[in-house]
């Protein structure tokens, strides 16, 4: 059996939440992580990480990938750089990839267009059931007992909905409610600075809401530096202490992007 990868300060910051993601056993509820970032400052490459760790060798869980940036190509290519191989995920059944951006045939018997009629409730409607038949057939294999919603990204996903964000609230509900129903996790990717000009950051502060994990993606309050990308800032609701009273613990750190991977470390430890 391969070995666990080493655990990085994104890890250990998700702690006990980020066990749930990655569980191989059964839980009796799913987690929710918010990944926000800005233009400054893409956090895709946390996308990317949590990813690599669902599919990691050590782990059987299944992950559902809803993709509204980028198509499949994309993260193959990027994964690869990672040491993990998407196609051979995809074929062994350990990932289940949407692409919205053509909106390829879901299922067998389902074909989802933009035309014949269909308004965007319809859309989401149908991709939903896509997604929760996905999801209970994988449950009912011996040895996939956690599933992964992985979506990218909410403010694409506004944009498909032509500029709805009830209708995209009402779709994340209801794939919120699979983590309570079915034990799932779902991992989203938000664009913090696309409502800086609203009058209506409702989605936003909803999302922030029921995310038990929020983690947001920014530049450095310095400015620009050579060795150092941005800071990461970890909020990770409902850690329990000794005393069983549930609190908020927050982490905050620096990264750097490299080729393959991605260095965290903390402010001021390196010189």
């Amino acid at each position: 059996m391969a070995n666990a990868p080493p655990s990085t300060l994104l890890d250990e910051a998700l702690d006990g939440k980020g066990a749930a993601v990655f569980s191989t056993s059964p839980a009796p509820g799913g987690r929710m992580i918010l990944v926000e970032d800005c233009v400054e400052t893409s956090g895709a490459f946390v996308v990317h990480h949590l990813l690599k760790r669902c599919l990691s060798p050590h782990s059987s869980d299944v992950v559902v990938f809803l993709s509204f940036a980028h198509p499949f190509s994309h993260y193959d290519r990027i994964l690869r750089k990672m040491g993990c191989n998407l196609s051979v995920q995809r074929d062994n059944k350990r990932l289940m990839f949407l692409d919205m951006l053509v909106l390829e045939r879901l299922g067998e018997d389902f074909m989802i267009r933009r035309d014949r009629g269909k308004t965007s409730e319809d859309v989401f409607i149908a991709l939903f059931g896509e997604i929760q038949k996905a999801v209970e057939v994988c449950l009912s294999h011996e040895g996939r007992q956690h599933i992964t919603v992985i979506i990218d990204d909410v403010s694409l996903m506004e944009v498909d909905a032509n500029g709805s964000s009830n209708l995209v609230l009402d779709f994340l509900h209801y794939c919120y409610s699979l983590t309570a129903q079915l034990g799932c996790s779902l991992i989203t990717l938000n664009h913090d600075d696309v409502y800086s000009n609203e009058d209506r950051p409702g989605l936003l502060l909803k999302l922030e809401y029921l995310a038990d994990v929020v983690i947001k993606v920014e530049p450095l309050s310095t400015g620009l530096a050579s060795d150092v990308h941005g800071q990461l800032t970890l909020s990770n609701k409902g850690i329990y202490d000794g005393s069983g009273k549930s609190r908020n613990k927050v982490h905050n750190f620096h990264f750097r992007i490299k080729d393959s991977s991605v260095e965290y470390f903390y402010p001021g430890s390196k010189t």
